[in-house]
C-alpha cells in the first residue's frame, strides 16, 4: 500500500468512525502483539467498530485500497495469530461487546465477538438462568477469538471445545459481505458446514462478528481435588483408567513437579512437589460422591498420595486459580523472563510416552521449562522462561518446540491441540497435513483472493 492509498483510506475510515479510528502510537503498539514471544510490525491504524455494518464498511475500504486486515480480540493468544502485519489496519473488536440474546429454555445465546467468556457467564448468573458457557481456556478471552482459534481448555474433557459449542456465526468476508452461517437448530444436513470452516480459521477467511453458542446447565454438585503421584506415567495411567470408567469428570489437569514447585512459590501454597493431577467432578450429589470415591481408589492403585478435596466454592476457586496462574508461576521462576509456549496433543494411550520423551528433551536443555496439560484429552503444554531479546535462547526454544511436535506427530497426534497455528506453527502445519495444506490454501484464495485477511498467519 503506497502513501497515497494510506492517506485516502485513513480519510475514509476517519469519516466513518470518528474518534474510533486511531493512529496513536501507543494504541498501535498495544494492538501489535499477543501474549506470545512473537512480534510483528505496528499496524498503520486501529479501528473500533460497534456493528456488523461498520465492520463491512471497513473491509470494503480496505479492499478498495488493498490494505491488509488483522482482527484483534483480547490478545491472549500464544502463537502470534494477531500480531501486526506491515501496512495493515487492525480491527479491534472489543467494543462489539453486547450480549444480544439468551434463551433459557433452548440453552443458547447470541453474542457479539468482543464479549468475553467471563462477561457472558456473569450475565447468565445475574439473570438467574442456572446456565453457563462451558469452554474455559483459562484466560478471559473474547468469544470471537476463541472461535477463531478453535479454543478449548480445562473443561474440554466433559464439555468439548469451541468446535462442539458453536451453533452459528455472523462473518464479514473479504469483499465486505455479511454472511450468516448455521442456525439455532441443534443439527442440520443443509449444505456445506460453513460454521466449522470459519472455526479455527484465525481471521484468515473472514472476520467473525457474532456467535450463537450452546449453553450448559450448571451442575447440582461440584467437587475438586489435588493428588500427587510418584511419576508422570502413574498419573497418566490413572487418567486412562478413569476415562475408561465413564464417570463424570469435568476437568483433569496434570502439572509436572517443576510446575508444582513454581505454583507453590507463586501462590504461597504448600502442595507436594511431584507430578500432580487436579480433578473436578460435576453431577448430582450422589454421582459426584460416587465418582470421587472411584477416582480415589483408582489413584491409590497407581501409587498416589492423599486427595486434597475442595468442596466449598471459595476453596475450588483458589485451587483452580493456582492452575490458571501456571504460566505466570513458570515465568516467576526466572524473574524478568518472557514466555515461549508450545502445545501438542496425542491419543491418550500415547500421552505418558509422549510426555516422558518431551521431558527427556527438556532435561538436556539449559532452558527453564515446565509442563502442564489437559490430560483428559491428551493435550499438554510446555512453558519456556526466556531471557528477553536473547536470540540464542529463542532459537533453542523454537528447536525444542519443533522436536516436541515431531514426537507428537510420530504418535498420530497433532502439532497443536488448542493454541492454533498463527505464525509459530506454520511449518508444523505442513508436516502434519502435507498436501492437504494446498487444499486449505485453495479455500483461502477462493474466499480472499487478494490475501488481505490476516496475511502471513497459518500458511507460510
Amino acid at each position: 500500500m503506497n502513501r497515497h492509498d494510506s492517506k485516502h483510506s485513513h480519510e475514509e475510515l476517519r469519516a466513518l468512525l470518528g474518534t474510533r479510528f486511531s493512529t496513536d502510537d501507543a494504541v498501535r503498539d498495544a494492538h501489535a502483539r499477543d501474549a506470545s514471544y512473537h512480534r510483528g510490525a505496528l499496524p498503520d491504524a486501529v479501528v473500533f467498530p460497534k456493528t456488523n455494518e461498520e465492520v463491512a464498511d471497513i473491509v470494503k475500504i480496505c479492499t478498495k485500497y488493498n490494505t491488509p486486515i488483522v482482527p484483534y480480540g483480547t490478545g491472549t493468544g500464544v502463537e502470534g495469530a494477531v500480531i501486526g502485519t506491515e501496512g495493515a489496519l487492525c480491527i479491534a473488536l472489543n467494543e462489539m461487546n453486547r450480549i444480544l440474546r439468551v434463551s433459557k429454555d433452548d440453552r443458547d445465546a447470541t453474542v457479539q465477538a468482543g464479549v468475553t467468556r467471563l462477561q457472558l457467564n456473569t450475565h447468565l448468573t445475574e439473570i438467574g438462568t442456572r446456565l453457563h458457557f462451558s469452554v474455559d481456556p483459562g484466560a478471559d478471552a473474547s468469544l470471537g477469538g476463541m472461535v477463531a482459534t478453535r479454543a478449548s481448555g480445562t473443561s474440554a474433557v466433559r464439555y468439548g471445545t469451541m468446535l462442539d459449542n458453536v451453533l452459528g456465526l455472523t462473518v464479514v468476508t473479504a469483499d465486505g459481505s455479511i454472511v450468516h452461517t448455521g442456525s439455532r437448530a441443534r443439527k442440520s444436513a443443509a449444505g456445506y458446514d460453513l460454521t466449522r470452516l470459519f472455526i479455527g480459521s484465525e481471521g484468515t477467511l473472514g472476520i467473525i462478528t457474532e456467535i450463537t453458542l450452546k449453553l450448559t446447565r450448571l451442575p447440582e454438585a461440584v467437587a475438586a481435588a489435588v493428588c500427587a503421584f510418584p511419576s508422570v506415567a502413574a498419573a497418566v495411567d490413572t487418567v486412562i483408567k478413569l476415562m475408561d470408567t465413564g464417570i463424570g469428570i469435568a476437568r483433569i489437569e496434570l502439572l509436572d513437579e517443576l510446575q508444582m514447585e513454581a505454583v507453590n512459590k507463586y501462590a504461597g501454597l504448600a502442595y507436594e512437589v511431584a507430578p500432580t493431577l487436579f480433578f473436578e467432578f460435576h453431577g448430582s450429589e450422589n454421582t459426584v460422591s460416587e465418582s470421587s470415591e472411584i477416582a480415589g481408589k483408582i489413584a491409590t492403585v497407581h501409587g498416589s498420595g492423599d486427595f486434597r478435596w475442595a468442596i466449598d466454592e471459595n476453596e475450588r476457586q483458589r485451587l483452580w486459580q493456582a492452575r490458571y496462574d501456571s504460566y505466570y508461576a513458570a515465568l516467576n521462576r526466572r524473574p524478568g523472563s518472557v514466555g515461549y509456549v508450545t502445545d501438542a496433543c496425542v491419543p491418550i494411550t500415547r500421552l505418558a510416552e509422549c510426555i516422558n520423551k518431551t521431558k527427556a528433551l527438556l532435561e538436556k536443555s539449559s532452558l527453564p521449562a515446565t509442563m502442564l496439560g489437559h490430560v483428559g484429552d491428551g493435550n499438554f503444554h510446555v512453558v519456556f522462561a526466556l531471557e528477553p531479546d536473547n536470540s540464542n535462547e529463542l532459537a533453542e526454544a523454537q528447536q525444542l518446540s519443533h522436536r516436541i511436535v515431531d514426537i507428537a506427530l510420530e504418535m498420530d497426534g497433532t502439532c497443536t491441540g488448542e493454541h492454533g497455528v498463527g505464525v509459530g506453527k506454520r511449518t508444523a502445519l505442513e508436516k502434519e497435513h502435507g498436501e492437504a495444506v494446498d487444499l486449505m490454501r485453495a479455500i483461502k484464495h477462493a474466499l480472499d483472493p487478494s490475501n488481505l485477511m490476516n496475511p502471513g498467519k497459518v500458511f507460510l
